[in-house]
């Protein structure tokens, strides 16, 4: 059984920017002997379709499947201590005492943190959350979205969401920056509760 200190579960932005912010800080004194992973299943991804005219520091005509191959690409290629578990799916999250069992159909794994970063269409299939699940509060009525009930993208201890089934508006930009401040929240959480915020230098 492969254990991490934080495991995420879901490719798509949120997912993938979460990851991507936790590996850069490896360098920390605090986050260098973390182990991080990050489930990716993208086909259900939104941004298999999509297409991004409207983003700041994306080329006009940005395809979202683009995103999502070099998305893995850069995970891989910059911070490759960030390992990516692709083609499983999540059945189950059940939390034991400090940590969290996550079950896939080829696997099992423990980890000490859980980010939720899956879209927010029904059905939601992951036993153990099912009493987290609510209407989705930002989504247009007639699509019957859903949420995960959480408070500033903490669920309970240990367990994070972000991306639209935090709640968040079905916006790149958005969904983006909801896994970069949960990447930053469980950072600060490692750094003894002081606040973190990672950079890159020239």
């Amino acid at each position: 059984m492969k254990t991490f200190d934080v495991l995420i579960i879901g490719g798509g932005v949120a997912g993938m920017q979460c990851a991507l912010v936790l590996g850069s800080a490896k360098n920390k004194v605090f986050a260098s002997d973390k182990k991080m992973g990050i489930i990716i299943n993208q086909k259900a991804s939104h941004l298999q379709n999509a297409l991004f005219n409207n983003v700041l520091g994306l080329n006009p005509k940005t395809l979202g499947k683009d995103i999502l191959e070099n998305g893995k690409k850069q995970l891989s290629e910059l911070y490759p201590d960030v390992q990516q578990i692709t083609n499983e799916k999540v059945f189950s999250v059940e939390y034991f005492k400090d940590e969290s069992e996550i079950v896939t159909n080829k696997g099992v794994y423990r980890s000490k943190i859980v980010v939720i970063a899956l879209n927010y269409s029904k059905p939601f299939s992951i036993k153990g959350l099912e009493k987290f699940v609510i209407p989705h509060k930002k989504a247009n009525l007639k699509k019957d979205r859903i949420q995960l009930q959480n408070e500033d993208y903490l669920i309970k201890k240990g367990l994070y969401c972000c991306g639209t089934i935090a709640g968040i508006r079905s916006q790149f930009a958005i969904a983006a920056g909801s896994g970069a401040t949960v990447a930053t929240d469980v950072l600060t959480i490692w750094n003894d509760g002081n606040h973190v915020k990672i950079h890159d230098k020239a």
